[in-house]
C-alpha cells in the first residue's frame, strides 16, 4: 500500500529534499513502500532545470533553491499544500507522460470536489481554471489563471518532489517571479475563488481521488 505522511507546520526545503531523494534510494532497493508526502513550506522560491534567471524578478524578495526537479521557478509558502509523491513509475507502466498525466488527473479530480474546473492547456505546464468573475481579457478571451503546478524528477524510476496546490496563499508572494515562465496569465487559490475550503479539506480530497489514479501495485 501507499503510505501518507503529513507533516504539521512548516518544513524545511533542503530537509526535505533530503528525506525524498533517501526514500526514493530505498524505494528502488525494494527497501520501502511508496509514499505521499503532504507539508507547507515557510516562504521560498525552487528553480527546476528549465529555470531562466530573467524569470527571478525579485531575488533579494525569499531564499532561491536550484533544484533538478523539471520546470521553471515556482513558489512555495504557507496555505500551499505541496504533496511530494514517491512513486515506483517503473512498476506502474514505465511511462513518464502517462505519469505526469495521472499526476495531472489526480489533480484535477481533487479539485472536481470542490466544484472547481480544473483544466490543461497544451504548452502550459500545470493546472488552470477559466475566471467567469473576470473581465475578458484585451483578445476578448476569458481570463485563466494557475490553481496547481507540477514538476517531478525520476531516479532508478522513482520519482520524487510532485504537485503544489494553492489553498490560501499569500498570492502576492508570487509576483518575485515569473511562475513557470508565463507571463500572459494569473495565479489564483481555492479562497481567492470564494471558496472556503481548509487545508485538511484538501487532504480528504487528495486521499479520497487519489486510489482511482494510482491503484495499489501488485505483490511479487
Amino acid at each position: 500500500m501507499v503510505e501518507w505522511k503529513i507533516s504539521e507546520g512548516l518544513t524545511d526545503y533542503r530537509e526535505a529534499e533530503t528525506f525524498m531523494e533517501t526514500r526514493a534510494a530505498q524505494i528502488a532497493a525494494g527497501e520501502a513502500e511508496e509514499l505521499i508526502w503532504l507539508v507547507e513550506h515557510p516562504p521560498l522560491y525552487t528553480a527546476g532545470t528549465s529555470a531562466k534567471l530573467e524569470d527571478l524578478t525579485d531575488p533579494d524578495r525569499f531564499p532561491v533553491y536550484p533544484t533538478k526537479r523539471g520546470g521553471q521557478y515556482t513558489y512555495h509558502g504557507p496555505g500551499q499544500r505541496v504533496a511530494y509523491v514517491m512513486l515506483n513509475v517503473g512498476k506502474r507502466g514505465h511511462d513518464v507522460r502517462a505519469f505526469v498525466k495521472d499526476l495531472e488527473e489526480w489533480v484535477i479530480a481533487t479539485l472536481d470536489e470542490f466544484n472547481v474546473k480544473g483544466e490543461i492547456r497544451e504548452g502550459r505546464v500545470g493546472v488552470w481554471v477559466t475566471r467567469d468573475d473576470k473581465p475578458l481579457t484585451a483578445t476578448g478571451a476569458k481570463p485563466e489563471d494557475k490553481i496547481a503546478a507540477i514538476g517531478i524528477r525520476l531516479r532508478k524510476w522513482v520519482s520524487f518532489h510532485g504537485i503544489s496546490i494553492n489553498v490560501e496563499p499569500d498570492l502576492s508572494h508570487f509576483g518575485g517571479i515569473v511562475p513557470c515562465g508565463i507571463r500572459e496569465h494569473g495565479v489564483t487559490s481555492l479562497v481567492d475563488l470564494g471558496l472556503p475550503v481548509t487545508m485538511d479539506d484538501l487532504d480528504v480530497a487528495l486521499e479520497r481521488t487519489f486510489k482511482d489514479r494510482f491503484p495499489p501495485l501488485e505483490s511479487n
